[in-house]
C-alpha cells in the first residue's frame, strides 16, 4: 500500500509540475486522478518493485551524483579524442560480469554503461550474468571491467559485492 501511495504522490507532483495552473478545480482533479491511476496501477501490477522502485530512492541519492560525475569525466575524454587530429581510438567489444540481481539493478547498470560516453551495452545475457559492451577505447573498456560501476549498482540494489 505504501508503494501505491507513493505512486499517487509522484503522479500528483508530476501533474502539478506540468499543469502550471493552480486553481482549486485543477488541483482537486489532479489529486483524484492521481489516486485513481495509482489504484489502477496497483490492480494491473504497474506499481510493483520494478515499475515504481521507490525503495531505491535513498540509495539513488548516492548513486546518481556519482554517475553524473562519471558521465562528465567520460564526455571530456571522448571530446578530447574527437578533437585530436589523430583520432586515437581502439574500439573494444567485450563481456563484463554483472552482479545485479533485480530487474531494476540490471536495467540501471546497462543504462549507466550506455549513458557514459564512449561505452554502450550491446546485449544482456541473464543466464551467464554478462553484458556485451562496446567501448571506444581500451581505457573505457578497462574502466567498465574494473567493476566500480557494478559494485555501486549492487549497493544501489541494497547489496554489497
Amino acid at each position: 500500500m505504501l508503494r501505491t501511495a507513493s505512486l499517487a504522490l509522484f503522479l500528483f507532483a508530476f501533474w502539478l509540475l506540468l499543469s502550471g495552473h493552480y486553481t482549486v478545480w485543477l488541483i482537486g482533479s489532479g489529486a483524484i486522478l492521481s489516486v485513481l491511476l495509482a489504484l489502477l496501477g496497483r490492480r494491473f501490477g504497474f506499481s510493483d518493485e520494478e515499475g515504481h522502485p521507490v525503495d531505491r530512492l535513498l540509495s539513488g541519492l548516492t548513486y546518481w551524483p556519482w554517475l553524473a560525475r562519471e558521465i562528465v569525466k567520460s564526455a571530456i575524454g571522448v571530446t578530447r579524442i574527437i578533437l585530436d587530429p589523430k583520432l586515437p581510438i581502439s574500439p573494444q567489444l567485450f563481456h563484463t560480469r554483472v552482479s545485479a540481481r533485480t530487474p531494476v539493478g540490471i536495467a540501471t547498470y546497462a543504462n549507466s554503461i550506455t549513458l557514459t560516453p564512449g561505452t554502450i551495452t550491446v546485449a544482456i545475457d541473464r543466464e551467464k550474468d554478462h553484458f556485451l559492451v562496446h567501448a571506444l577505447t581500451k581505457e573505457g573498456a578497462a574502466d567498465v571491467e574494473a567493476g566500480e560501476m557494478d559494485r555501486r549498482v549492487a549497493r544501489f540494489e541494497g547489496r554489497e559485492v
